[in-house]
């Protein structure tokens, strides 16, 4: 079973909020994280390691339009999809609001299995545009070109289709040990003739791609029973 994905809800209606993050949390596939204002919202954001795979955003807050607000995160850098959540249902309302640079304009009331099929269907989007990027350790991970970029030495990794789906889904787990069973199934899917080998030969090759010493793996790590990646390793400098 895939990990729960970090959704950030902002909302000033905390009875909504709080449906809302009950719901999305039942559903099994999202972990939903709630901020009352466009500060909240900020901070969260830019606080230690947060990292949100969707948002989901009000337009009217009681520190701000939501609308500006997409505007400004999204000029520092910020590419996940944002969703508004509104009660203006004008469509030079839904223009500004995609105008912004959000995703998609949802008027409230709505209805939570549009809100989902709209949730998903970005999530799948964005997953394999080429806007998806995650830090690796030293490494620039680009799932979608299967690239692994190391600044530091200018150098540029290319990946096969399985490792970086290997390497997505240790992403997603957020430092969590995954079993292998459950790594095969999410990248080979239910293949009655794929063993735990087939996952093991690959996991001995991306090290040897990515480990200074493939020996002594520590950012792909195995675990009981699985492996973890631990992305914020990073290699100590070495003398010169």
């Amino acid at each position: 079973m895939a990990l729960a994905r970090p959704i950030l809800i902002v909302d000033d209606d905390r009875a909504l909020r709080e449906t809302l993050a009950e719901q999305l949390r039942a559903e099994g596939e999202f972990e939903p994280h709630a901020a009352e204002s466009l500060a909240a919202a900020e901070a969260a954001l830019g606080g230690g390691n947060a990292r949100f795979d969707a948002i989901l955003l009000d337009v009217g807050l009681p520190d701000g339009d939501g609308r500006d607000f997409t505007r400004t995160i999204r000029q520092k850098g910020v590419k996940v999809p944002i969703i508004m959540l509104t009660g203006a249902d004008t469509e030079a309302d839904t223009i500004r609001g995609l105008d912004s640079g959000a995703n998609d304009y949802i008027v409230k009331p709505f209805r939570l299995g549009e809100l989902l099929a709209r949730l998903r269907r970005h999530l799948a989007i964005f997953d394999n545009s080429d806007d998806a990027v995650f830090s690796i350790g030293p490494y620039t991970f680009r799932p979608a070109a299967k690239l692994l970029l190391e600044a530091k030495r200018n150098r540029k990794i290319r990946l096969t289709e399985k490792e970086a789906a290997i390497l997505k889904f240790l992403y997603r787990a957020e430092g969590k040990p995954v079993p292998r069973q459950v790594l095969l199934n999410e990248v080979w899917g239910y293949n009655a003739g794929v063993t735990t080998h087939t996952l093991e030969t690959h996991i001995y090759r991306l090290r040897q791609k990515v480990e200074p010493d493939p020996g002594n793996a520590r950012l792909l790590v195995t675990e009981s029973g699985g492996y973890r990646l631990n992305a914020q390793w990073t290699p100590e400098p070495t003398g010169g």
